[in-house]
């Protein structure tokens, strides 16, 4: 199916996305028919964790990193389905993590083949957004180079919550807060988050 999805809090972007079908004990789930319908009607959608999310981000890794060879330091998965047993919205992130800016043209010529079209940066400095190919898992693809302040944020904040549970928990209790109430403005949605990843990454012994 196609559908227009914005980017987390900053502009438009237009994603073929694919989701299955099925349930978990009645919960909704990424591939059960009623988040697909809200997805499509609604910008926030917050599941379950999905255990089928790492799998997905392997096998999209591993197309883009045959692709992309040694222009690609690192893959990484990043954002809320990276962080085991977290709540989220049921779009993979992908960061490919490139040594200099100045590969970035090489990556765009790279990835064109694949059906993924350079947007520009969609107001976030040091983070290249690309479009999603149709018929591909739902997910968001990006290409960072090391040195970006944008990538140091999204490792940060993903580790610190892979590494305390109580803290992932606490983000998911309020993602799913927010989403009931801003289920419709992406916009408000992410800025209210702003405060908690802030309070997050400031609490770090060094803030990327």
């Amino acid at each position: 199916m196609r559908s227009s999805l914005r980017t987390q809090g900053h502009g438009h972007r237009a994603t073929g996305l694919t989701l299955g079908v099925g349930s978990i004990n009645g919960q909704l789930t990424s591939s059960s028919p009623a988040v697909l319908e809200a997805i499509l009607v609604n910008p926030v959608v917050i599941v379950d964790y999905d255990p089928s999310w790492p799998a997905t981000s392997q096998q999209l890794r591993d197309r883009l990193a045959a692709t992309l060879g040694q222009l690609a330091v690192a893959i990484e998965h990043v954002g809320s389905t990276a962080v085991p047993g977290l709540a989220a919205k049921p779009i993979i992130d992908l960061d490919v993590v490139i040594a200099d800016h100045a590969d970035l043209p090489a990556v765009i010529e790279r990835l064109r083949p694949l059906g993924y079209q350079h947007e520009g940066d969609l107001g976030v400095p040091g983070r290249e957004a690309f479009t999603t190919p149709a018929g591909a898992p739902a997910h968001h693809l990006y290409v960072c180079a090391l040195d970006t302040r944008a990538l140091g944020r999204h490792l940060a904040f993903r580790d610190a919550l892979r590494a305390d549970p109580a803290l992932a928990d606490a983000y998911g209790d309020l993602k799913r807060t927010l989403a009931a109430r801003l289920a419709h403005d992406r916009d408000a949605y992410t800025e209210a988050k702003s405060a908690f990843i802030d309070q997050v990454l400031a609490a770090l012994p060094r803030q990327p």
